[in-house]
């Protein structure tokens, strides 16, 4: 019964990922995917928040199939931030593409560690 709080939290994590990247999107006038980003980072974030709870052992795995494998999972993507930035080379905007990539990198690797800490203090 472990996959249905897989699917669950993948339920809100798809549409949650396309309504917040389409909001963020419309407010910027730029050819930079700041919807991908931001929500991306918002999954290591939550990711790294979850994961600091349940090492405290202020979460359960159930929670951590919940939120973290269905809801940060259907919440972040991989594949569109890797074909927004093919995409951007594409077309000529190769600083922007690089900028992605190692943004996204760095932000969420950040967002990760930072949410871990936070619980870890929160919780400890």
């Amino acid at each position: 019964m472990n996959w249905l709080l897989v699917v669950a939290g993948a339920v809100v994590g798809a549409p949650l990922r396309y309504l917040t990247d389409r909001f963020v999107q419309a407010r910027h006038d730029s050819v930079f995917p700041w919807g991908t980003f931001v929500v991306n980072a918002g999954a290591c974030l939550v990711l790294g928040v979850l994961t600091g709870a349940v090492l405290a052992g202020a979460g359960s795995s159930r929670l951590a199939l919940l939120l973290g494998t269905g809801l940060c999972g259907a919440l972040s993507t991989y594949s569109t931030f890797s074909y927004e930035t093919l995409r951007l080379a594409e077309r000529g905007w190769k600083f922007l593409a690089a900028a992605n990539a190692a943004a996204s990198v760095l932000v969420g690797l950040g967002a990760v560690t930072l949410g871990s800490q936070v619980a870890g203090q929160l919780f400890a």
